[in-house]
Order: C-alpha cells, then structure tokens, then sequence
C-alpha cells in the first residue's frame, strides 16, 4: 500500500525545488496534493502530477497573506473532503546584504515569508486537523536556523524562529493527535540557491560546492521529499516537535577545510 494512500495533503512554495519535488512525491504515494505558489509555474508541478496519474490542484495565492492561505485550506478541503498533511515550505533567501546594512523592511520581508507564512499554514491546517484527531504538519526551517554560516542574518533568524514554532506549536497541539515537525536542510540546489551555483560554476569551483560536510556533495530536493514523505506518514507516527536535520552531516561539526585521514 502506497504510505500516503487516502490523504489529502497541501504544499506550499510548491512552484519548484523542495516543495515541488515533495508534492510530486506525496502524490505517487497516494495522496490528493493541494500545490500553492505564488509563482505561476505552479501550474506546472500540478500538470506534471497529473501526467503521471496523480491528483492535484494548483493555486496561485501568497503563503504569507493570512487570507490566501486560509483560503487554500478552504479549497483543498472543499476539493478532497479532509487535510490530513500541510507542508509549510514556502520561503525566500532575502539575499545576502551585509548585516550592517539591512534595514527594517529587509527583516520584516523574510521573517513575513519565512516565519509569519509558516505559521500561518500551521494555524489553518490545524483548525481542519484538530477536530479529527489527527494530522501531520510540516516545515522546513533550515541548518541556517541551527547555527551562523549558513545563511544571511534575517534568513537564519527566521528559520531559527520556525524550529521554535514548530517545538512550541507542538506543545499547543498536546493532546490533539497533530504532530508538528521541521526539516532542516543543508544546500540543497532549487531555485533560491541558484546564484549560488550559478557562481561557483561560472568560476569553474562547481566541484568544491557541498565540500564542508561529511558527503563532500551538495543535496537534491528530492532527498528532502524523501524526508517529508517520512513526517506525512504513519511511518513517523512517534516523531513529534523535532527540528530533524537533512544535511549531509554539515550540522554535526563547525565547518572545517580538511581533515587527516
């Protein structure tokens, strides 16, 4: 039996990378999949779940707007009957500024997306899942919220702020049947770290990206999906209020250039 066979599930920043990848990977594991972006090409992942016999419908709505993701809730539970599994993985960069630089509007246009959107998707998705007794609720934080190095100051704060939000909601929903969890990942390459690969490309160093952590290799969306997939299902039934890092080992050590072997 397929692990998702039954659900209804909802995605967000389901446009590309994680969020795509985990939709699709929901869907040929049985699930109805409610994919929300605010880019168009959301579209597209929902086609591309279709042309592979899969259920999906796509939004094109702002995860971090209180009434478009209260709204997608709404239409995915019209749609399918039920929400059983809401990923909360809509994000941005906010780019790499110097700290000494940034201003109010820099933080408050990350931590709106990144935190403020994630809460968002957990306050709705769990108004549907409570009342059942049941749920799953996932978001992806990042290594950047474990630690510095890893992502400029308003991204890391706010996926510091999601790992907390995630062990806090955990504990609001005591006793409801909905289990709260965060994916942390390390590089992985989509859309929002293009530039990144872009760079290291163009300079001839592509061999060097990932190179600080124990695989010595940058990661895939899908092996996040893989992750995602595992916290939807059954299968992480006792896992509950975890910040669960997919990195490579990058969060298991500080950063280092080389080692004796």
């Amino acid at each position: 039996m397929k692990r998702l066979e039954g659900c209804a599930a909802l995605v967000t920043g389901a446009a590309s990378g994680i969020g795509r990848a985990s939709a699709k990977l929901f869907a040929a594991e049985g699930a109805r999949v409610m994919v929300v972006d605010r880019a168009p090409e959301v579209e597209a992942t929902a086609k591309a779940i279709k042309d592979a016999g899969g259920t999906a419908l796509a939004l094109q709505c702002d995860a971090a707007v209180e009434a478009d993701i209260a709204g997608a809730v709404d239409k995915a539970v019209a749609a399918f009957g039920t929400l059983d599994v809401a990923f909360a993985n809509a994000g941005v960069s906010g780019g790499l500024k110097p700290f000494f630089e940034l201003d109010a509007a820099d933080w408050s246009a990350v931590l709106q997306v990144n935190l403020v959107g994630a809460f968002l998707c957990v306050k709705h998705a769990a108004r549907v899942m409570v009342p059942k007794g049941k749920g799953s609720i996932i978001c992806t934080a990042s290594v950047a919220g474990l630690r510095s190095g890893a992502g400029g100051g308003p991204y890391s704060a706010s996926k510091a702020g999601v790992i907390s939000l995630v062990q806090t909601g955990a504990n609001y929903l005591a006793g409801t049947g909905v289990r709260m969890n965060a994916i942390c990942p390390g590089l992985i390459e989509t859309g929002m770290t293009k530039p990144i690969f872009d760079y290291a490309r163009a300079k001839g160093s592509a061999d060097k990206i990932g190179q600080l952590n124990p695989l010595k290799r940058y990661g895939e969306p899908e092996e996040i999906a893989h992750m995602a997939l595992f916290l939807a299902s059954d299968d992480a039934s006792y896992v509950n209020g975890q910040a669960i890092a997919v990195d490579g080992g990058l969060s298991s050590s500080l950063p280092v250039r080389g080692r004796w072997t």
